[in-house]
């Protein structure tokens, strides 16, 4: 059963002193909303972090405010399927507040004897949720609860379990299971890794539980608030990856393109969720802006991905008009490029070693973040890639400091410049357990780390190109790199008159820049480059163009001839997609600005003018044009590279090269 492209994600959290839930709704009202909306597929709640129920059931974890006899979760299904909408199915798995409250054994317990989740006055935020233990009865109950959704509702569209982390515990039922799989309750990695024994047991469980009722059809199955970084293991789980990434409550404007770029080479189609608000979650009368929700839709469709948009339906079992009005100004438009997006594969020439931090909503940052700020400022096409990953069709390869290169990695990247490819390593990445070069492909020596925290790099004039001939600052520190025989320097290290510390500073920042040394800011050997420093994490941290500079500078000596070209502001941002014999370039035109102390708005989308984009394809096309509208644009075809130039008035186009 393949995904659809206009999702909602429709929340209803509600709790049980809401004396009139669903009273207000309207079966043809509803539907229409959502078709209106150009809305295919809706989430909805047949239990909520209260752990109360909306459907007709005998269970006593039935809401109390719904009224007797309204089976809403059943109503709001047969309204959507009425007209053509799909209506895939919520859960709430270690969030329930009715359970917790009535099984206070349930539970999960922390090391040090406390209980998970809020207190007893804790109201206002997530801390105020109750956990449940996953090895305690609860599992069962939440079993019994899957199934009799699944009897009432089969065929169902799909499930969402939600709230599916590695939780902790030291409860007397984790305790008892630790013990029986010779794990230590003492030890804190024991404890972490029963937790995520418990979680891949009942993902295991839950999913042949739904295919059992369906007997034996493959059901979308969902669990949520798991780390991407464990989609190694847990993608036999999946029919496809929902990536939850709302900018606006938390997640931020790099956590999607960051994550998107993993979890789409895993064989499974990934779905992108936003949400309306223009905060968080439940920020009711809170309205993104249209430009924001258009860019954040459309960065979906350029990564390969389809849309979701977060909302929560009002108690009374409402939609809120204004917001449907603004998902469907930007669903029209997304339904208007599907032609050109279904089964779109991205494009990509690099590949990015990416070791994921574990945790879900870990909070963008570091290295990581610092790849996607460069290479999508450069307009390059990657993917991120795990250590154990293929690294085959790639014909650059980069190792960003926050890796760890083991054996197997070491062999693996041997064997890709043996065949021809290329090769970036950054800051410590470069060395070995032991403080040596991991490999003598690299073509340098290591002298240690640097003993001054900031340096200076003064650039080799071959790589200059447009940058100001000064000592640029680096303020994170790095390698003393020297080039071997048959090796070339890109730029000298220009070391300060001494550390700066309490014995000795000078004025308010870093110590002058003295003299240059015999360091080496980066070195090239072949199709090899070794930065010195942590590159990436400085540019992240730091946002000094130079850094920027020497990365472009390296991915060109490395990648003479890629795969997109594109002229425009950095903050332009360019994706290529194959589509059968069409390659599809998407142009997003929008820049987010700080405008509170912690929150990033987009308010409008930036016109896209005369922007030059020059696509290495093997022969010419027969024609190129602008999609959705479909205007025909005179192209020139030379050299195996196909180039264009770009008018276009809103924030997100498509070319297609045909």
């Amino acid at each position: 059963m393949s995904i659809r492209f206009r999702q909602i994600h429709l929340d209803f959290h509600t709790g049980p002193a809401i004396p009139d839930v669903g009273c207000d709704f309207d079966a043809t009202e509803f539907a229409q909303c959502a078709k209106e909306a150009h809305v295919n597929s809706m989430t909805l709640f047949a239990k909520c972090h209260h752990g109360h129920l909306y459907y007709d059931t005998k269970s006593p974890a039935r809401h109390p405010g719904l009224r007797h006899g309204l089976d809403l979760l059943g109503e709001q299904i047969e309204a959507l399927h009425s007209v053509g909408i799909r209506a895939p199915i919520y859960i709430s798995v270690q969030c329930d507040e009715y359970a917790a409250n009535t099984q206070p054994g349930w539970r999960a317990v922390a090391a040090d004897g406390r209980l998970v989740g809020g207190g007893p006055t804790q109201s206002n935020s997530f801390g105020g949720w109750h956990i449940l233990d996953m090895s305690s009865p609860y599992a069962d109950y939440l079993a019994d609860q899957i199934v009799e959704v699944c009897k009432k509702f089969k065929p169902v569209d799909g499930m969402f379990l939600d709230m599916c982390w590695d939780q902790e515990s030291v409860s007397r039922y984790a305790t008892d299971g630790m013990l029986k799989l010779g794990l230590n309750p003492d030890e804190a990695v024991d404890r972490k890794k029963y937790a995520h024994h418990v979680a891949l047991g009942y993902m295991a469980r839950y999913k042949k539980l739904i295919e059992d009722q369906h007997k034996g059809k493959k059901i979308p199955v969902v669990f949520n608030s798991r780390s991407l970084s464990n989609l190694v293991e847990e993608a036999k789980y999946l029919r496809h990856v929902e990536i939850e990434a709302l900018p606006s409550g938390g997640w931020g404007y790099m956590y999607f393109p960051i994550n998107v770029r993993f979890a789409r080479n895993f064989g499974l189609p990934t779905l992108g969720m936003t949400a309306r608000f223009h905060k968080g979650w439940a920020d009711f009368g809170g309205l993104k802006t249209d430009a924001a929700l258009l860019y954040e839709c459309t960065q979906m469709l350029s990564q390969g991905s389809q849309c979701s948009v977060g909302d929560q339906l009002h108690p009374r079992g409402i939609l809120d008009k204004a917001a449907y009005e603004l998902i469907g100004r930007v669903y029209s438009h997304v339904e208007a490029c599907e032609p050109w997006c279904s089964d779109a594969k991205p494009c990509a020439d690099i590949g990015v070693i990416f070791v994921p931090e574990d945790g879900f909503q870990v909070r963008p940052g570091g290295g990581i973040e610092g790849v996607v700020r460069a290479l999508q400022q450069l307009k390059h096409q990657f993917d991120f890639l795990p250590p154990t990953g293929s690294l085959t069709g790639y014909d650059l390869i980069i190792v960003p400091e926050s890796v760890k290169v083991d054996a197997a990695l070491t062999k693996k990247l041997k064997a890709h410049l043996k065949a021809g490819g290329s090769l970036l390593v950054t800051g410590h990445a470069a060395l070995d357990e032991a403080g040596k070069p991991i490999m003598s492909e690299l073509g340098v020596a290591c002298s240690g780390v640097s003993p001054y925290t900031t340096t200076y790099l003064r650039f080799d004039r071959a790589i200059q190109k447009g940058i100001a001939e000064a000592d640029h600052v680096m303020y994170e520190q790095g390698l003393r790199l020297t080039p071997l025989r048959g090796s070339e320097s890109l730029g000298r290290v220009v070391e300060p008159y001494f550390e700066r510390n309490w014995r000795h500073f000078s004025s308010h920042a870093q110590t002058p820049y003295d003299k240059m040394s015999r360091y080496s800011i980066a070195v090239q050997k072949d199709r090899v480059i070794t930065i010195a420093y942590p590159i990436f994490t400085a540019y992240a941290s730091h946002g000094n163009l130079p850094y920027r500079h020497l990365i472009a500078q390296a991915i060109d000596r490395l990648l003479p001839d890629p795969l997109l070209r594109v002229g425009g502001p950095s903050f332009l941002e360019a994706s290529v997609l194959r589509q059968g014999s069409r390659h599809i370039v998407h142009l997003l035109s929008f820049a987010p600005q700080r405008r509170t102390q912690n929150r990033d708005i987009v308010e409008d989308p930036t016109p896209i003018i005369g922007v030059p984009i020059s696509l290495k394809l093997p022969q010419m096309p027969q024609r190129v044009y602008l999609a959705p509208e479909g205007k025909e644009m005179a192209f020139t075809y030379e050299a195996g590279r196909v180039s264009v130039k770009v008018t276009h008035d809103r924030g997100h186009v498509m070319v297609v090269f045909e």
